[in-house]
């Protein structure tokens, strides 16, 4: 419990506390070190970075579809699949009576 003669001192001091904790945590400064669009459309992107975008782009499903053509056996694989009807009890290791 606090003692008579320091709660006279507190109250201002919990006062000036609380005051000073309110003015530290509102923004005081707006930065501009990025664009912030809430519930706003964008602003649009330049024509540089839309062509970049389109020419990354369609050079990575040249990329894609030229390896999908020419080395096709990494999606379909190198051999030939098993026929799984023509393996032995013993390959499957199901045992013998």
């Amino acid at each position: 419990m606090i003692s008579s003669r320091l709660q006279p001192l507190c109250k201002p001091l919990l006062q000036h506390l609380v005051r000073n904790a309110v003015k530290g945590m509102a923004p005081t400064t707006v930065r501009q070190s990025h664009v912030v669009s809430y519930r706003v459309a964008p602003p649009p992107h330049s024509k540089a970075t839309r062509i970049g975008a389109e020419m990354v782009g369609a050079a990575m499903w040249w990329w894609v579809l030229w390896h999908l053509y020419h080395e096709h056996e990494h999606v379909t694989g190198e051999f030939p699949y098993p026929d799984p009807s023509q393996w032995t009890n013993k390959e499957l290791g199901i045992p013998s009576n």
